[in-house]
C-alpha cells in the first residue's frame, strides 16, 4: 500500500489524516509514472472521498445517547446534512490547480525521503513507498 502523508511547515498538526491506497498493477508492471500521474490518482481520490462524504452526511442518522454526550462535549452535534449543502467539484480544475500550486511552489511532494522536482520525470512506487505533501508556509513581503 503506498501511503499518503500531510505537512504544514510550522504546525505540529497533519495536514490531513494519513490514508492508503493499493499500487495500480499497472503502475508496477510499467516500471515507472511520472509524478504528474501520482498527483492525478490521489486528487481523484481526493475529490471521490470528498463527494462520498457529503453523500454520507445526506443520510438522516439516529444518534446513541453516548454520542449526543459526546458531540456535545466538543460543542457541536449533527445529524446529517449541513446547512453549506452540496458541493459541486470539476475534477479536472481540481488537478490543474494541484499542478499549478506544485509549480508555483505552494507544496513540496517527497517519495520515499526524496524530495521531487519536476512533474513529468518517471519515479518508482513499490507496495511501501510513502508520499509526503508539505504545505510551506508564504511570508509575508517576501
Amino acid at each position: 500500500m503506498v501511503r499518503v502523508h500531510g505537512k504544514s511547515l510550522g504546525r505540529k498538526k497533519p495536514l490531513f489524516a494519513d490514508w492508503s491506497f493499493p499500487l495500480p498493477p499497472e503502475w508496477s508492471d510499467a516500471g515507472g509514472i511520472t509524478l504528474r500521474m501520482l498527483i492525478e490518482r490521489i486528487v481523484r481520490q481526493q475529490v471521490e472521498a470528498f463527494q462520498q462524504r457529503q453523500e454520507d452526511a445526506t443520510v438522516l442518522r439516529a444518534l446513541t445517547s453516548r454520542q449526543i454526550d459526546a458531540a456535545a462535549e466538543t460543542g457541536r452535534i449533527t445529524m446529517g446534512e449541513s446547512e453549506v449543502g452540496r458541493q459541486a467539484i470539476d475534477v479536472d480544475s481540481a488537478i490543474g490547480n494541484a499542478f499549478q500550486a506544485f509549480e508555483d511552489g505552494i507544496y513540496l511532494v517527497v517519495l520515499d525521503d526524496v524530495e521531487q522536482k519536476v512533474l513529468d520525470r518517471e519515479i518508482h512506487l513499490n507496495d511501501d513507498s510513502r508520499v509526503t505533501f508539505i504545505r510551506l508556509t508564504l511570508l509575508a513581503g517576501g
